[in-house]
């Protein structure tokens, strides 16, 4: 795997020499995103925009698309809010603003050097070079029912980006954080060995964890229509809510994406190093790794309807790496059978129709494994594998501007994700690649966002899933880490088999932007499992240049 990293190090230092304008990415969490959805549908028929499934989303074709609808705005129905958000998104992402800029200047930058723009604490804008460096802080006091201790977030850090000759772009980003989080995000952590979203830490004050978020990432362009970026990071593939084929849920990996986007086209060729399933031990030591290999293409046809193809494998070699999981064009599946069948192959499909400016629906269809004839016996055979997605958005819902409404279901079938071996069940670092709650669960979401004024952020979302739980020690098809060799039975694997789990989590989020990207905010959670009370989390704190932290499983 070395002689691997070291070619694809050496790439990025050749393909420079011939390459076109390059770009950097939105963060996780961008606050773009929700400007991004709502001109995405209310566009209708943008062939960029309709590409936004893949997160995070490009910054120059964010911008070069937003300008391209204001020439034609009309149509659009803009909000005073959507004005706002678009100037201050332009604001965000200074480097790809055509014309004149000076009216996004600070009038009174400090000591003439820091903040000469709301946005960048430190901003270089030169023909040849860009640079926003930023500082990351999140503060926040956190209450829960069920733990007489006082509950915290504290996260440090720097978030920077940049352009080179707009050859090359390059960003980072990197916090130190300590965190007392709610007691069931504990009891996930002891149970998983890892911290949601993030993985390694060590024990802060007997029940909190220290861990550090660490990202980074540069891109190159290497002909007119195809990107390369090379990093670590964490990425999804997905309109809704959720992602059945790839989520932001776990920790960050090393990845090789490249990305051609021609005509009404775009797909994505991704090469990823994942960490195991491994057990913590006392002392340090390696930790295991494996391999996965991610297609998505994606067609336009017509422009307000977006067709997609995803396929994926997850494997592991002892002593060599699998060099036909690499050829981009190549379909996977028929290479995993060419290489013995051993490995854990998905392919799934997914789509997005935007209607009448006001709506957008929305699905993902994934197979693990899967008979049609034992699907047709409906006796619940333990293979059939399958994972679906539906959902629908309504934008400026019932005439009320900036009131956007989302509903989703998701159905992971029990044994989903899983595979005959723990090395390449879909996880990393101890942590599902897709779905937080795994597989055999029944879930919808619905979601209410609204933004009354310029700077005031509003959402609610209710969360409720239906799962089996295995019991007795037995594997009934819901945690994706055991081997589905162990499997309890054949047959009779439904959906809440063997023991149904009935939770609900809702969230209610409100947050008012002080400065730029300068968040004071306070969240209200409500946990309720089966027969256990209610569980009531409140917090109140502050947010500066980055995501907001979810506990949203």
């Amino acid at each position: 795997m070395q002689f691997i990293k070291t070619t694809l190090r050496l790439l990025f230092f050749i393909v420079p020499f011939s390459v076109n304008a390059q770009s950097t990415y939105f963060q996780q969490g961008s606050k773009e995103n929700i400007l991004l959805e709502r001109l995405e549908i209310k566009a209708q028929k943008d062939t960029v925009l309709n590409f936004s499934f893949i997160k995070p989303f490009n910054r120059k074709w964010w911008i070069k698309a937003i300008e391209r609808l204001e020439e034609d705005a009309e149509p659009l129905k803009l909000s005073k809010v959507d004005k706002y958000n678009i100037q201050r998104s332009k604001l965000n992402n200074l480097e790809w603003v055509s014309g004149d800029k000076s009216a996004f200047a600070s009038k009174k930058p400090l000591w003439n050097t820091f903040y000469k723009t709301p946005a960048n604490l430190i901003e270089v804008d030169n023909p040849d070079f860009f640079l926003a460096v930023n500082p990351v802080l999140q503060l926040q006091a956190m209450a829960d029912n069920e733990s007489d201790e006082m509950l915290f977030l504290n996260t440090r850090g720097i978030v920077a980006r940049g352009l080179i000759a707009k050859r090359i772009g390059f960003q980072t980003y990197l916090t130190d954080n300590q965190e007392r989080a709610p007691k069931f995000v504990q009891n996930r952590i002891n149970q998983y060995r890892a911290v949601p979203g993030n993985g390694f830490y060590k024990t802060f004050k007997t029940t909190g964890v220290d861990y550090f978020d660490a990202r980074g990432s540069f891109t190159v362009n290497a002909a007119k229509f195809l990107d390369i970026q090379f990093g670590y990071d964490k990425q999804s593939i997905g309109n809704g809510y959720r992602s059945l084929f790839l989520s932001e849920y776990p920790n960050n990996y090393l990845f090789l994406n490249l990305n051609l986007r021609v005509w009404r086209l775009n797909y994505v060729s991704k090469t990823v190093e994942l960490t195991a399933q491994y057990k913590r031990g006392s002392t340090d030591s390696i930790f295991p790794k494996k391999y996965m290999a991610i297609h998505h293409i994606s067609f336009n046809a017509p422009k307000w309807l977006t067709l997609g193809l995803f396929e994926g494998v997850v494997f592991d070699r002892v002593n060599h790496f699998e060099f036909s999981y690499l050829n981009p064009i190549m379909f996977l599946r028929p290479a995993e059978q060419q290489n013995g069948s051993a490995d854990n192959a998905f392919v799934g499909l997914d789509f997005k129709a935007n209607v009448a400016r006001r709506f957008q629906f929305y699905g993902q269809l994934l197979f693990d494994e899967f008979v049609l004839s034992e699907l047709k016996a409906g006796d619940g055979w333990w293979a059939n594998k399958w994972a679906l997605q539906l959902g629908a958005k309504y934008i400026d819902a019932f005439g009320v501007k900036n009131l956007d409404l989302q509903l989703e279901t998701n159905l992971v079938r029990p044994f989903t994700y899983s595979h005959f071996d723990t090395v390449a069940n879909y996880t990393h670092y101890n942590q599902p690649l897709a779905h937080p709650l795994m597989s055999n669960i029944r879930e919808l979401v619905a979601i209410a966002r609204y933004q009354p004024a310029p700077k005031w952020y509003l959402q609610g979302r209710l969360a409720g899933w239906w799962g089996g739980s295995d019991t007795a020690g037995k594997n009934y098809g819901n945690n994706i880490f055991l081997d589905n060799d162990t499997r309890a039975q054949e047959r009779g694997n439904y959906f809440g088999s063997a023991v149904e789990t009935q939770w609900v989590n809702a969230n209610l989020w409100v947050a008012y932007e002080w400065k730029e990207n300068f968040f004071i905010e306070t969240n209200l959670y409500l946990r309720k499992t089966n027969n256990v009370p209610t569980n009531v989390i409140g917090s109140l704190g502050i947010r500066w240049n980055m995501h907001r932290r979810e506990y949203d499983y």
